[in-house]
């Protein structure tokens, strides 16, 4: 099954608008990308290190996740292997927010 390039103002899974943060969901709901990205949150990655931190990823998915990111803008691949862009790196930073923000809604959610 061949996917098209998620870009903002086209539809996507769940919105027929397009609107950029549908679009965003769209791309990061799909499986294992949202994992690929946290996992860049220290630096570059080669594939393989990035899969091995991924855990049971197959280098297909992985592939096609990876793909994905970089036709979004949010990685590119360089010397030291995947990486953020800005646009990436921004995203991180508000990830690592809201990160910090589900620790504190569990924490209170089990008291």
């Amino acid at each position: 099954m061949t996917r098209k390039t998620i870009t903002p103002g086209r539809p996507v899974r769940g919105s027929t608008t397009g609107r950029p943060i549908m679009a965003l969901l769209d791309l990061l709901g799909r499986r294992w990308s949202l994992r690929a990205l946290w996992e860049l949150r220290d630096g570059p990655l080669t594939f393989r290190s990035l899969q091995e931190r991924c855990g049971d990823i197959s280098p297909t998915v992985l592939n096609r996740r990876l793909q994905e990111l970089r036709d979004a803008a949010l990685i590119d691949h360089g010397d030291g292997g995947y990486g953020y862009t800005a646009h990436g790196r921004e995203l991180a930073e508000h990830l690592a927010r809201l990160d910090a923000w589900s620790g504190r809604w569990a924490r209170d959610a089990l008291r």
